[in-house]
């Protein structure tokens, strides 16, 4: 796949998972998908299959007030897209900057890693939907 490729397939795939459109991210994923989101987190584990990033929605969303994301950038290489993202939870609540590593196979992504400077924003916005 070009750059351009990969660009639109990842800027598809958060645009149909933000509408919830699950069966069109299903479309763009393999039957193996993997993701893994680190220990330490409110939705730490590992996510498999088709419908993978439609369960760490539901978790994240159970767990988190997420009220937007901003793309900052982007770098394609190889088999590897990577997203560096700010999570903004509002509220007062300081946001979460992460980068998202997208490993693609066959036109489709296998592969979803985020990577977090520093948990605490997330564990603060966490903490702070519990006690809402």
């Amino acid at each position: 796949m070009t750059p351009q490729e990969v660009e639109t397939l990842i800027d598809d795939l958060y645009a149909a998972s933000a509408e919830g459109d699950w069966d069109k991210v299903a479309s763009m994923v393999t039957d193996d998908l993997l993701i893994t989101e680190a220990p330490g987190l409110p939705m730490a584990g590992t996510y498999q299959g088709k419908n993978a990033l439609r369960d760490l929605f539901i978790d994240v969303f159970a767990m988190l007030k997420v009220e937007s994301l901003d793309v900052l950038g982007s770098t394609y290489g190889g088999e590897w897209a990577v997203k560096i993202i700010r999570m903004n939870f509002g509220e007062g609540l300081e946001p979460a900057e992460l980068t998202e590593a997208f490993r693609i196979r066959d036109g489709k992504v296998c592969e979803i890693k985020p990577y977090y400077f520093d948990p605490a924003p997330v564990k603060a916005a966490a903490a702070a939907m519990q006690k809402a």
